[in-house]
C-alpha cells in the first residue's frame, strides 16, 4: 500500500469519527465531506450510493411512520406492560424478548424504548436487579434488528446479497434462530449478576437517604382503537407479503430484457409492498393527514438514511478503488478463517453506530473476498456493536434505573451493557454458523 493509500484511508476513518460524535446526521454529513474529497482532490471514481438500502428504508419508514399514526405502535406499548406486570419474576427472560419482539416487528429499536421504564419498575417492584432485565432489553433489541424483516440493515443485506441468490426466508432463517439462541444465551449470562437488590449498597443508599420510593400506581384501563387494531393487522399482512413473495419468486412477474429474462428485484418488491401497504393502513385506518410525517418514527428513520447515504457512498468511493489490492490483502484470511471477518464487520460498527451503514460499506467487500453469502448472513450480528460507547439508549436507561443497579462506569466502557452485548453477538455468530452448515 502507497502513502497515498494511508492519507486516503486516515480521512475516510476521520469522518467516521467525527460523524460518529454527531449521529445519523453527523455521519452523512461527514461521509459527504470524505466523498467530496476522495473525488475532488484525489481523483477518484465516485461509486454508486447505496440507493437500493436507502430506498426500502424510505419505503419501511414510510410504513411505521402510518402505523404510529394509526395507533398501532402505542397499542404494542400497552400489551406489552401488561405482559410485564402479570409475570414479574420472569422479566430478565420476559423483557428481553418483548423488546426484542418490538424491534423485530417494527424493524426499529425506537419503539422498544416506550418499554425500558416498564421493566425497570416491574423488576424494581419485584425484588430483582434491575440492571439485569434492563441491560439485556437494551442489548436484544438493538441487536434484534438483524431478525427483522422491516429493518433497514436487513433491507441492505438483501439489497447486496440479492444478486447472490438470497431471499428473504434464506436469511432470516439463519439469522431468526440464531437470534432466539442468543438471546436465551444473553439472559441466563445476566440471570444472577450482581447483588440481590435489596443488598446492592447504592440501593440500600438511596432507600435510607429517603431517594428512593416504589411504585405502586394502578395500571391505567386502555381500550385499542379500531384503527390501531386495523393497523397492526394491516402492517402484519404487509411483512407477510414481502416474505412469501421474496421467497417464491417464481410468482413475480418477468421481462425480456435484449434477450435476458429479469425478474422483479427483491428490494424493488419491498419498496412497492411497504408503499402500498402505508397507503391501505392510511385509507382504512382514517388517518388524519397532518398526523402522517409528524411522529417520533419518521424522524429517527430520516436521520438513519442521511448517516446511510453519505457514509456508504465514501466507503464505498474507497473501497471500490483499492478492492483489488483488499481481496489480494484478505483472500487468504477469509478462505482459511472467514469467521474473521465478523472482527473487522463489529469494530467498524463500534465507531459508526449503526449496523445499516455497517452493512452497506462492508457486506460488498465481503462478498468481493469470495465469503459465502451464508457466511456473511451468519456474521451479520457481529454488525451490531454500537454498544461498546453508550449511546442515547443506554444513557437513558440509566435513568430509567431509579434503583442506581444499572451503571456507566468510571471509564465510560465498564458498563452494564458489555457482557450481554458480548455475549449476544458471539452466540449469535456462533449459533448462525452452525445453523449454515445443517441447511445450508
Amino acid at each position: 500500500m502507497t502513502t497515498i493509500y494511508w492519507i486516503q484511508l486516515l480521512i475516510v476513518m476521520v469522518c467516521i469519527a467525527v460523524g460518529g460524535r454527531y449521529g445519523g446526521v453527523g455521519l452523512g454529513a461527514a461521509g459527504g465531506v470524505g466523498v467530496t474529497i476522495l473525488v475532488l482532490i484525489f481523483g477518484m471514481q465516485p461509486s454508486s450510493p447505496p440507493t437500493n438500502v436507502i430506498f426500502i428504508i424510505l419505503a419501511v419508514i414510510a410504513c411505521v411512520s402510518v402505523l404510529q399514526a394509526a395507533g398501532g405502535l402505542d397499542m404494542l406499548v400497552r400489551l406489552a406492560e401488561k405482559a410485564l406486570r402479570k409475570k414479574p419474576s420472569a422479566i430478565t427472560f420476559l423483557g428481553p424478548l418483548i423488546c426484542s419482539i418490538f424491534s423485530i416487528f417494527c424493524g426499529t429499536t425506537y419503539v422498544a424504548f416506550s418499554v425500558y421504564p416498564v421493566v425497570a419498575e416491574v423488576a424494581a417492584e419485584a425484588k430483582i436487579r434491575p440492571e439485569r432485565p434492563i441491560a439485556m432489553s437494551v442489548i436484544a433489541a438493538g441487536i434484534a434488528i438483524v431478525a427483522s424483516p422491516m429493518s433497514a440493515a436487513t433491507a441492505g443485506m438483501l439489497g447486496i446479497l440479492g444478486g447472490s441468490g438470497v431471499t428473504p426466508l434464506k436469511l432470516l432463517s439463519i439469522s431468526i434462530p440464531a437470534f432466539f439462541i442468543a438471546l436465551l444465551c444473553g439472559c441466563i449470562s445476566v440471570f444472577k449478576r450482581g447483588k440481590e437488590l435489596e443488598d446492592d449498597p447504592e440501593f440500600k443508599r438511596r432507600v435510607a437517604a429517603g431517594e428512593y420510593q416504589f411504585l405502586h400506581s394502578a395500571e391505567k384501563e386502555y381500550t385499542p382503537s379500531a384503527s390501531a387494531k386495523k393497523g397492526l393487522i394491516l402492517f402484519a399482512l404487509g411483512i407477510a407479503t414481502v416474505m412469501f413473495l421474496g421467497s417464491a419468486t417464481s410468482l413475480l412477474p418477468s421481462w425480456d430484457i435484449n434477450g435476458t429474462i429479469q425478474r422483479l428485484s427483491t428490494p424493488m418488491l419491498i419498496q412497492m409492498i411497504m408503499l402500498a401497504t402505508a397507503c391501505i393502513i392510511m385509507l382504512f385506518c382514517k388517518v388524519p393527514s397532518d398526523q402522517l410525517a409528524s411522529g417520533s418514527v419518521f424522524k429517527a428513520g430520516l436521520i438513519g438514511v442521511i448517516g446511510v447515504f453519505g457514509v456508504g457512498w465514501m466507503t464505498g468511493t474507497f473501497f471500490d478503488a483499492y478492492k483489488p489490492e483488499f481481496i489480494q490483502l484478505f483472500s487468504g484470511m477469509v478462505q482459511t478463517a472467514p469467521l474473521l471477518f465478523g472482527v473487522v464487520l463489529f469494530c467498524f460498527s463500534a465507531v459508526i453506530f449503526s449496523p445499516a451503514v455497517t452493512v452497506a460499506a462492508l457486506m460488498p467487500l465481503g462478498l468481493a473476498l469470495g465469503i459465502a453469502p451464508e457466511i456473511l448472513i451468519a456474521l451479520y450480528p457481529a454488525t451490531c456493536g454500537d454498544f461498546i460507547v453508550p449511546g442515547a439508549n443506554q444513557i437513558g436507561c440509566v435513568a430509567f434505573d431509579r434503583t442506581g443497579t444499572t451503571r456507566i462506569g468510571k471509564f465510560v466502557l465498564n458498563h452494564s451493557y458489555m457482557r450481554p452485548g458480548f455475549v449476544m453477538i458471539l452466540t449469535g455468530i456462533l449459533a448462525g454458523y452452525f445453523i449454515t452448515k445443517v441447511l445450508y
